[in-house]
């Protein structure tokens, strides 16, 4: 198997510009605006979209977590996800970490094609089992630094359940007479994704 890594960006970069023209229109870049005041562009805090905190990386960092966001699944007890969990965090990747403990949970995990924890998603890549080699060789073809750049006042974002649960109170609905025929046609039921949607692929 080829990894080819994608060309290193700008790491001079730091910040993530909004930037509001003078017609309204609003724009984002890694650059402030090369002409006009200033005033008008404003730094964004930018989250990826495996949950991971990503405000105020470096801008490498913060460009790979974009792109190809890291989702690692755990189960509580699992001496194995711990291990990747450390490998994770001693090579300073931001990752959104989704535990599987319920039987909702259990099921989403089959509709993405996996039965064992851990796995480990960098991107749309779905990498199952822990091996430290292959981890590595992924996340450096995805652009992640081979060491730690995350600041010492990074906070790493909690684990969360893989099907979050609605805990609020639920009060019963007020009964309405139907105003209209009913169309016939019925929602289509949603399904969990079978890949992290976002774009690594070899």
């Amino acid at each position: 198997m080829v990894l080819v890594a994608g060309i290193a960006p700008d790491a001079n970069a730091q910040q993530i510009y909004k930037i509001v023209g003078p017609d309204g229109r609003v724009t984002f870049s890694d650059q402030p605006p090369a002409t006009g005041p200033t005033g008008n562009a404003a730094p964004v805090a930018v989250r990826g979209s495996g949950g991971a905190n990503l405000a105020g990386l470096p801008f490498e960092l913060r460009q790979a977590a974009g792109r190809y966001p890291v989702t690692l699944y755990t189960s509580p007890g699992c001496n194995t996800c711990a291990t990747g969990r450390s490998m994770l965090m001693a090579r300073g990747i931001p990752f959104a970490e989704k535990t599987v403990t319920t039987n909702e949970d259990s099921e989403a995990f089959k509709r993405m094609g996996a039965t064992t924890v851990p796995v480990l998603t960098i991107g749309s890549q779905q990498l199952r089992g822990y091996s430290d080699i292959e981890w590595a060789q992924f996340l450096d073809a995805a652009g992640y630094p081979r060491t730690s750049q995350l600041p010492p006042s990074y906070v790493p974002s909690p684990a969360t359940p893989l099907v979050a649960l609605d805990d609020s109170p639920r009060t019963p609905a007020p009964t309405r007479q139907a105003t209209a025929a009913p169309t016939g046609r019925t929602a289509a039921p949603t399904e969990m994704p079978t890949e992290n949607p976002a774009g690594i692929r070899f």
